[in-house]
């Protein structure tokens, strides 16, 4: 199994600024990578790290307890920070992450059906305890449903073409496994894309992952949440992989802490406003990590910060 790298980790943590004795959310603990980092930093702090995933949550435990004890995970989807917040006593915290990437051993282990290059029945759930799974949607939606899904959550070109072949495949059987889609996708494709880099199944999986698990909607639930549970001072990291998500936490920042000017002046920082943008164009990755971590390729990070009280 690849092992799992947290995709600009430097730039998250100095983006954090982490103070030794602040509390921190990780919503999206996966693996641990960024958490054992920013524990690592805390001296009297706190890290509450939070994930829907049991193995993620059994893998993250072990490589934390290594570094400190100052820490407590929780299993819940990060739209639920409310209550999660609730639950431990917790108003207000100086710093939140959310890497909005899959983990690579949820890519890497085929049979959680994530991934185009294994063969196993189709799932993609996040949370294996909820119901609707891909195998679901690309067996009972409707052709205008699916061919919706596969071009606003995929920005598939031929998402109407590859809906229509799902809908003609499956009057005679299920489609049950990943590879069953992947003929289907291939099939609805010209030759002219099949030729081209990169595998042509990739924005359809990425498609129907979010729609399995909601994750547009529950998106904009979770960073006005978590904009609202944020000290004077305190800053809020998100990593993003898709134009999708990435267009979500732009407009939600730009709401918080910017005022539009007219067509003169453009964008201009509000003084009235609670909020302040750290970097105003999204952070990527460098050339080097670019070359050791290839996922790294789409990331895009944003932080924001609540004013300090003056």
């Amino acid at each position: 199994m690849e092992e799992h790298i947290p995709v600009l980790l430097q730039e998250v943590i100095e983006g954090l600024n982490i103070k030794p004795s602040g509390i921190y959310l990780d919503l999206t603990v996966g693996r641990g990578g960024h958490s054992s980092e920013i524990l690592s930093h805390l001296k009297d702090g706190r890290l509450i790290a939070v994930d829907q995933d049991e193995e993620a949550i059994i893998a993250s435990q072990a490589r934390l307890e290594k570094i400190s004890s100052n820490f407590q995970i929780v299993r819940s989807n990060f739209s639920a920070l409310d209550e999660i917040l609730n639950s431990l006593g917790i108003e207000a915290v100086d710093g939140i992450l959310m890497d909005l990437g899959v983990s690579s051993p949820q890519f890497d282990k085929g049979e959680r059906g994530f991934s185009y290059s294994s063969d196993a029945r189709l799932d993609m759930r996040m949370d294996q305890r909820q119901e609707l799974t891909a195998y679901q949607i690309v067996n009972t939606y409707s052709l205008q449903d699916l061919n919706q899904i596969l071009r606003d959550y995929g920005e598939e070109k031929y998402s109407y073409s590859i809906a229509k072949n799902i809908i003609k495949a499956r009057e005679n059987t299920p489609i049950e496994t990943t590879f069953q889609l992947v003929e289907i996708i291939k099939k609805s494709k010209p030759m002219k894309e099949l030729k081209k880099v990169g595998h042509p199944a990739k924005q359809v999986f990425q498609a129907l992952r979010i729609a399995v698990n909601d994750e547009l909607s529950v998106l904009v639930k979770a960073l006005k949440s978590a904009l609202s549970h944020l000290k004077p001072g305190g800053r809020l990291a998100v990593i993003t992989f898709h134009s999708g998500e990435d267009r979500i936490v732009k407009n939600i920042f730009k709401d918080a802490a910017v005022d539009v000017g007219d067509r003169f002046d453009g964008p201009i920082i509000s003084k009235e406003k609670e909020f302040d943008l750290i970097n105003h164009k999204p952070i990527t990755a460098s050339d080097d990590e670019l070359q050791k971590n290839h996922r790294s390729a789409s990331a895009k990070l944003r932080i924001i910060a609540r004013k300090e009280r003056g």
